[in-house]
């Protein structure tokens, strides 16, 4: 039987969503700019900027390839993205990485109604709660198991239970930073993370590497076609060199 990938959970589940909020506009030229200003003998806002496929092509070639290892220049464009429908298990390990990256993710102290609305069959149990799709896994210990349509129901029909009873003590006036404890771990939270570019490649060096969690797994695949059409010649360097590869770290 195949095993389930993170490209199949993006597939799977329609509630993970990666959207690129803002971006350096131009980020090779400004990385140009960086790197050529350390040897310039004038002021490099002075110096005419090349496109920004010739500034691209500029960085391949003279700070990365063959292993040149001239990453610093790649820290000054930045770029924001907001993730939503996300395990919380997923943020847990996530905001390790802590160095070049900056996050605000949702509270749950306060945004308990939408449990309380599970409860009440308001909401899909599936729109606040992520449960792994009926599949085949395995995992970096060599484990492997069939996790079938019944198991889910099974935890969701335990999810459910646990909405419940959240929202009984809702209900009685408990405050949310209390009752948050009958949280289901499988609960989404959704999450605004900026990097610099460095930095997210070097996240995705972490990450994206192919014994990592399955579903941090899909966070990078879902952050890879953003920054190709961000950074495409540096973006085409790091996947042929680099993606998958778990090569730490630039």
């Amino acid at each position: 039987m195949k095993p389930i990938k993170s490209k199949d959970l993006l597939e799977l589940d329609k509630h993970l969503e990666v959207v690129k909020l803002q971006g350096y506009p131009i980020p090779e030229q400004v990385i140009w700019q960086a790197g050529k200003g350390d040897y310039s003998e004038v002021p490099i806002h002075k110096v005419k900027v090349p496109s920004h496929n010739e500034c691209g092509e500029w960085i391949v070639e003279q700070l990365l390839a063959n292993e040149r290892g001239h990453w610093g220049p790649i820290e000054h464009p930045g770029i924001t993205f907001s993730c939503s429908g996300f395990v919380h298990n997923v943020i847990v390990q996530a905001r390790t990485h802590r160095i070049g990256t900056s996050w605000d993710v949702q509270s749950q102290r306060y945004t308990g109604k939408r449990v309380v609305k599970v409860a009440k069959k308001e909401l899909d149990i599936e729109e606040v709660f992520y449960v792994r799709p009926a599949g085949f896994y395995t995992n970096r210990k060599g484990k492997k198991y069939e996790w079938t349509e019944e198991h889910r129901q099974r935890k969701l029909g335990r999810i459910l239970s646990e909405c419940e009873e959240y929202a009984d003590y809702y209900e009685q006036g408990m405050c949310e930073e209390h009752i948050r404890d009958y949280l289901p771990q499988a609960i989404r939270q959704n999450f605004v993370v900026s990097f610099n570019l460095r930095s997210v490649l070097h996240f995705m060096d972490l990450r994206s590497k192919l014994d990592a969690q399955l579903e941090i797994q899909a966070l990078c695949d879902s952050f890879a076609p953003e920054l190709k059409l961000w950074a495409p010649n540096v973006w085409s360097y790091y996947e042929e060199k680099r993606l998958h590869k778990a090569r730490l770290s630039p």
